[in-house]
């Protein structure tokens, strides 16, 4: 096989031409750049956020030749995942990747860790995700084809200090993922889970800003650096053809 038919086997195996992706939070850090892997792989863009879009992401996606629509809304509201999966559907005709990106991350000790912390992102990191999930099935059953992609963390397996909520979170979005993987493989869906590392966005800037915490960090990372999501160009992207490996927990770290 010659370097040119390799390379066209390659972007044919990977091209996501005419299917629809929602990103979660896909205007900002990590979430922005999911998006724009799939919008350089073909697919159309659907960004649900509770943060305004600057117009920033939208610009930057219709720059690869794709459509993208913006939603601001709250993940956790009453009725919010039907009325995302309904407004996408409305959009673009259908639903064939979901990302649960969207995330929050509160820091406390132990003691000062309570129900007002631990309750937001019970409902943002896990609840949602749920939710989101459930309603983008009911989509992609009948259609026999689906993609959703969880986005869990290292601390799916790991514990951490300062933030016993978000290590529970992530720990339960990996089990999540293996169960609905079990369960929606037989529909032709896959079912995936991406764990990144220490990334320098916005959910991480209270550890970053935190000399101490800072410190704790680098010091378990061999390149003495937080994890640059500019140069993130492929994870998210699955293969079109893809089906033999349902479920799958990827590690990245920039």
């Amino acid at each position: 096989m010659s370097i040119e038919s390799l390379n066209a086997f390659s972007m044919d195996f990977f091209s996501l031409k005419g299917k629809t992706a929602i990103v979660t939070g896909g205007n900002s850090g990590l979430g922005q750049a999911f998006a724009m892997a799939l919008a350089k792989a073909g697919a159309n863009i659907f960004i649900p956020s509770f943060v305004k879009d600057n117009g920033e992401t939208k610009e930057m996606i219709e720059k690869q030749g794709v459509e993208v629509d913006f939603m601001q809304v709250d993940i956790t509201a009453e009725g919010a995942p039907q009325k995302i999966i309904a407004a996408c559907c409305e959009r673009f005709g259908t639903v064939d990747i979901l990302i649960n990106n969207a995330g929050i991350c509160k820091l406390n000790k132990v003691l000062d860790f309570g129900r007002a912390d631990w309750d937001p992102m019970i409902d943002v990191n896990l609840t949602a995700a749920f939710e989101l999930s459930y309603e983008a099935a009911k989509i992609m059953i009948p259609q026999k084809s689906g993609k959703i992609i969880n986005i869990c963390s290292l601390f799916s397996y790991l514990g951490g200090q300062w933030s016993p909520a978000y290590s529970a979170t992530k720990h339960a979005l990996a089990g999540f993922t293996k169960a609905y993987c079990d369960e929606l493989g037989q529909y032709n869906i896959q079912v995936n889970g991406i764990a990144p590392g220490y990334y320098a966005t916005d959910i991480t800037l209270a550890t970053r800003s935190n000399p101490e915490t800072n410190q704790r960090v680098l010091d378990h990372i061999p390149a003495n650096r937080w994890g640059d999501y500019s140069g993130f160009n492929g994870r998210s992207r699955i293969p079109r053809k893809s089906g033999i490996e349902l479920c799958q927990r990827t590690f990245i770290s920039g």
